[in-house]
């Protein structure tokens, strides 16, 4: 066979670090110290193409500072936008919390994997967040809501330090009107004009009692909230699947390359975010 006669491909294979440009369409004041930030792709075919899952995650790049992930906070139900909530702690969020409507940013994702969404079908389900902890949740509630027939009873059960730390209040209303659906909120401490409950999730959470028959609950918040609602549903009967969070502590390129997020034999970045209380006990206790 002759040189002229073997035939030869090229294949290109797309740089993961290169990011999709992405403009900020609104930027939502959500606390004093976090905003949410609807953003659409430039490119009309990838804004209709795209899709995700609930669960999943993005690194958004501000250029000229860096970059960083963020959970995908909208739902895949809802077309042609994404949404990340960010909490001023850093330089690549201080950069975010600057920017305007109308800003370039760049988008890699999506990241990761999700919440087994197919498995809580005809469940009843226990949303447990607090504080910017809500958001990775916000993703997941919003699709079980798009999708209201394919699951159980929805209980949500949200804290913050005070009233003006709960993110997506503007929900609120569509949130506990939504059928078989209730919204249960509690503040660390008492504050005039708070009707509601005053006290730490976790503890919260063992004064409601939830029935762990037939049943899911699925929690994200500060760590130390994390802890103890944790073990408070396993006192309360959860089994360890099910019961599910999401980690996006120590992230940073999302594709498992850097090593940042490593914790025993699983990447944080691609083997989770998402995971069961199962697989977190097969890790070190690290996070």
């Amino acid at each position: 066979m002759t040189t002229s006669s073997v035939e030869t491909r090229t294949i290109r294979l797309e740089n993961p670090y290169i990011p999709k440009l992405a403009v900020v369409e609104q930027v939502i004041t959500e606390t004093w110290d976090t905003k949410t930030f609807r953003a659409v792709f430039r490119d009309a075919d990838l804004r209709e193409s795209f899709t995700y899952e609930p669960g999943q995650f993005q690194e958004v790049s501000v250029f000229g500072v860096g970059e960083a992930p963020f959970c995908l906070t909208s739902s895949p139900t809802r077309k042609g936008f994404i949404e990340f909530s960010v909490k001023k702690i850093g330089s690549v969020t201080s950069a975010l919390h600057e920017i305007e409507e109308g800003t370039v940013i760049g988008i890699r994702a999506p990241l990761g994997n999700w919440f087994p969404y197919e498995k809580f079908k005809g469940k009843d389900l226990w949303f447990i967040g607090g504080g910017i902890g809500m958001a990775p949740l916000r993703s997941l509630l919003n699709f079980c809501l798009d999708n209201r027939k394919d699951y159980g009873k929805i209980y949500i059960v949200y804290g913050a330090r005070t009233s003006a730390d709960l993110c997506f209040k503007y929900e609120f209303d569509q949130w506990q009107s939504s059928p078989d659906t209730e919204l249960f909120l509690t503040i660390d401490s008492e504050e005039e004009g708070w009707d509601k409950n005053v006290g730490f999730v976790p503890q919260y959470v063992m004064d409601l009692k939830p029935s762990p028959r037939n049943a899911i609950a699925i929690t994200c918040g500060p760590p130390i909230m994390i802890k103890f609602t944790l073990k408070n549903l396993e006192e309360l009967g959860f089994e360890d699947d099910q019961v599910w969070t999401t980690l996006e502590m120590k992230m940073k390129c999302g594709i498992g390359k850097c090593g940042r997020c490593n914790i025993g034999h699983k990447y944080v970045c691609v083997d989770g975010p998402v995971f069961s209380y199962a697989q977190l006990k097969e890790l070190p206790p690290e996070y």
